[in-house]
C-alpha cells in the first residue's frame, strides 16, 4: 500500500509544523559557554529561515537554483537550510574538511548562485576562484571581507534583509512554498567516492517529505523523544533525520563537536541518536578495557554479566520465552554491570541507529545485552539514506531490517539489491551517462551492494558489491564480515583493512584506538610513551598477532590473515582515507599505505 505522504515539499512540512506547534521545543545548541544546551522553539526557528529565504529572495535565488552551504553541523546549518528550501532553492551540501580544489569542483559544478561559508577561512576555499554562477557569500561567523571578489555579507545582515522585505510583503514565503512540488530539486549531495571526481546526487522535495513520514512509521521518530543529532548535515544521513524531526515535530539538540559527543550524553541524556558504527565501537572499546583493565572480581563480574546478556539475547533472538531464573540473573547483571555503559549514554535511551557502514554482529550483541540495543539500517546518498531499518519492536541481529514505508526491494541475479520508490535520486548532475547506467531498465537503482531478503522482508548484507576480494587462486572474500570479527575481538581497534585482491593470500591493515591503547599501556613500560612508539612496539605487534590468530580459527582457510601491518596513525578524514559518514576509502587507503602493504607481500607471486 502507498504511504500516504500529506506535504508538497520540504517547506510546506516544515511551515506546517511551525504552524502546528510554535511553541513546543524544536533545535538546540550548546551555548556560548558550554554550560548546557539552549532551546528554539518552532516559531523562533520558522521566523529565523523565512528571514534567511527573504534575503535569499532579494539575492536573486529563484527556484531549483543551487545554494552551497560549506560548514560544521550547527543551529545555524538547520536554519539555512530550511531558509534555502523556503526560498525555492536547491540545498547543494560541501563538507568543511573538503579541500579548496573539490570545494571549488562542488560549487562550480553545482552552479551554485550563493555560498552559506562558516568563517572567513572557509569562505578563503573558493577565493580567486572562476565561478562565474556564485553572486554572494554569506559568512555564519566573522566579518564580511568588503574588498572580495565576490560580494559578501554576515548571516546577521542577511536575516536583517529578509526581515525588511517581509515587513513590505509579509505573504512573500508562503507564496514562495506553493510554487515548490515534490518534482523539485532539494538537495544537491557530491558523493565522495573512491576515484575521480565527485558526483552530484540529485534529491527531490518529495523523496525526502516520504523519508520523514517513513521513518515515524517504522516507529524509529516519537514527539516524545529527545534526539542528539551531531552526524554531519553535509551528508544524507543527517539531512534525512532532520526530516524525520520535522514531521513528528521531534526536539533535536544539535552539535556536530564529535570529540564532545561522549561527554555530552550524560548532559543532555536524549532518548534518541543515531550514528555510524565507529562511534558504537569506540563506546564497546571503552567500556570493554575498563572492564579487563579493573581486573580482578571486577573483570569476572564484567563478563559473566555479558554472559548473562548474550544469553538472554539468544533467546530472544530465536522467539523463545526467557526463563524466569535468567531474568532474575539478568536484573543483577544490568544492576552491576550495564547500568554503567546506560548511564554513560544518558540513561535515557530509547532507540539507537546505526547506519553508513556495516555495524560488526558481536559489537550490535553486546549492546543488546546491555539492554542498549541498536537497529541497524541501510540506505545511500542516491536514495535519500534512510531505506531499510531494524524496527525497535523487531530486532534481528546482523540484518539491517525491513524496508521503509512503500519501498520497492528487488535482489538480481548476481545478488546486487536493487532498490525503487520516492526516495531514490533523479539523477546524478549533469552526468546523463553514469544515470542511465545506475538504473535497470524498469527503473530499479543499481545500489552496488550484495544481500539477500529472507521471507519477513529483512535484508542481510553481505558486502560491497566493488569490494569483495577475489585472491588469485579464485576464491571471493568479503572484507566487511572479516574486519567486523576482528574489531569485536579486539577492543584496541580503530580501523581494520582486508587486502587481498589478485594476491595469494589476505593481509590486514590495523589501526588503534588511542585511547584504548593508552589504557592498554598503562601500569607497564610503554605507559606514557607516544602513540607512534607504542604501536610500533613488539608488545603491541604480539597483542594483535595474538588476536589475529583467534580470528583465524573462526575463518575459511581461504580467509584468514596471514600477516597483518599495525599502522603508525589512525586513519582520518583529511587524509582522505575516510568519508564524512566515516565510511573506509578502501583505495585511498591502501595508495596511502602501500608501502605497509608491499611489504607484507615482499618475495612471492602476489602480483602474477
Amino acid at each position: 500500500m502507498a504511504l500516504d505522504v500529506p506535504y508538497r515539499s520540504l517547506p510546506d512540512m516544515f511551515l506546517k509544523r511551525v504552524a502546528a506547534s510554535p511553541d513546543r521545543q524544536a533545535f538546540a545548541h550548546p551555548a556560548p559557554d558550554d554550560s548546557g544546551p539552549v532551546w528554539l522553539t518552532w516559531e523562533q526557528v520558522g521566523h529565523r529561515a523565512k528571514a534567511v529565504a527573504a534575503g535569499l529572495h532579494e539575492l536573486g535565488v529563484g527556484q531549483e537554483d543551487p545554494v552551497a552551504i560549506l560548514a560544521n553541523t550547527r543551529i545555524e546549518w538547520v536554519i539555512v537550510d530550511f531558509g534555502i528550501m523556503c526560498a525555492g532553492g536547491a540545498t547543494t551540501t560541501v563538507y568543511p574538511t573538503t579541500e579548496p580544489e573539490d570545494a571549488t569542483y562542488i560549487i562550480a559544478d553545482s552552479g551554485s548562485v550563493v555560498l552559506f561559508a562558516e568563517n572567513p577561512t572557509q569562505a578563503a576555499k573558493v577565493a580567486g576562484a572562476s565561478l562565474p554562477a556564485l553572486t554572494h557569500v554569506v559568512l555564519l561567523d566573522g566579518q564580511a571581507d568588503p574588498d572580495a571578489a565576490v560580494p559578501q555579507l554576515t548571516l546577521a545582515e542577511l536575516e536583517q534583509r529578509g526581515a525588511r522585505l517581509l515587513a513590505t510583503e509579509p505573504g512573500l514565503v508562503e507564496r514562495l512554498v506553493e510554487g515548490i512540488g515534490p518534482e523539485h530539486l532539494a538537495t544537491l549531495i557530491y558523493t565522495s567516492g573512491t576515484t575521480g571526481r565527485p558526483k552530484g546526487v540529485e534529491l527531490l522535495h518529495g523523496g525526502w517529505c516520504w523519508e520523514g513520514v517513513a521513518q515515524a512509521e517504522a516507529g524509529l521518530l516519537r514527539d516524545d523523544d529527545l534526539q542528539y543529532l551531531w552526524l554531519p548535515l553535509s551528508h544524507s544521513f543527517g539531512k534525512t533525520l532532520l526530516c524525520g524531526a520535522t514531521h513528528v515535530g521531534l526536539p533535536t539538540y544539535v552539535d556536530g563537536r564529535v570529540d564532545r559527543l561522549v561527554d555530552l550524553l550524560g548532559v543532555i541524556r536524549p532518548t534518541l541518536m543515531c550514528g555510524a558504527p565507529r562511534v558504537f565501537e569506540k563506546v564497546y572499546n571503552k567500556t570493554v578495557t575498563t572492564a579487563r583493565g579493573g581486573g580482578g572480581a571486577k573483570a569476572k563480574i564484567f563478563g559473566w554479566g555479558v554472559r548473562v546478556g548474550q544469553e538472554k539475547t539468544a533467546l530472544e533472538q530465536a522467539g523463545r520465552p526467557v526463563p524466569a531464573a535468567l531474568r532474575l540473573k539478568y536484573a543483577v547483571a544490568e544492576k552491576l554491570v550495564f547500568s554503567k555503559l546506560q548511564a554513560r549514554l544518558g540513561g535515557r535511551i530509547r532507540v539507537l541507529v546505526s547506519g553508513a557502514a556495516p555495524l560488526s554482529k558481536e559489537i550490535a550483541t553486546f549492546f543488546a545485552a546491555a539492554n542498549l540495543p541498536i537497529s541497524e539500517g541501510y540506505g545511500l546518498t542516491e536514495t535519500s539514506a534512510g531505506n531499510f531499518v531494524n524496527p525497535p519492536d523487531g530486532l534481528r541481529i546482523g540484518t539491517v531490517g525491513r524496508p521503509l514505508g512503500d519501498l520497492e526491494c528487488r535482489i538480481d541475479t548476481d545478488g546486487e539489491i536493487l532498490l525503487r520508490g520516492r526516495p531514490v535520486m533523479r539523477g546524478y548532475h549533469n552526468l546523463p551517462e553514469e544515470t542511465a547506467a545506475a538504473f535497470t531498465d524498469d527503473g530499479f537503482f543499481r545500489t552496488g551492494d550484495i544481500g539477500t531478503l529472507d521471507d519477513d522482508g529483512y535484508l542481510r548484507i553481505t558486502d560491497r558489491k566493488k569490494d569483495l576480494v577475489k585472491t588469485s587462486g579464485g576464491k571471493y572474500v568479503a572484507p566487511s564480515h572479516i574486519e567486523g570479527m576482528f574489531k569485536a575481538l579486539c577492543p584496541y581497534t580503530s580501523q581494520a583493512i582486508v587486502v587481498g585482491q589478485a594476491r595469494n593470500y589476505c593481509t590486514m591493515l590495523v589501526s588503534l584506538d588511542p585511547d584504548a591503547l593508552a589504557g592498554w599501556a598503562a601500569g607497564g613500560p610503554l605507559e606514557g610513551r607516544p602513540y607512534a612508539e607504542i604501536v610500533a612496539s613488539d608488545e603491541v605487534r604480539a597483542m594483535v598477532e595474538g588476536y589475529v590468530a583467534e580470528l583465524n580459527a573462526k575463518l575459511n582457510r581461504w580467509e584468514t590473515i596471514k600477516k597483518v601491518a599495525v599502522l603508525p596513525r589512525d586513519l582520518t578524514i583529511e587524509d582522505g582515507e575516510m568519508t564524512p559518514s566515516l565510511k573506509i576509502k578502501r583505495r585511498s587507503v591502501e595508495s596511502n599505505f602501500a608501502a605497509e602493504i608491499e611489504k607484507m607481500y615482499a618475495g612471492t607471486l602476489a602480483e602474477l
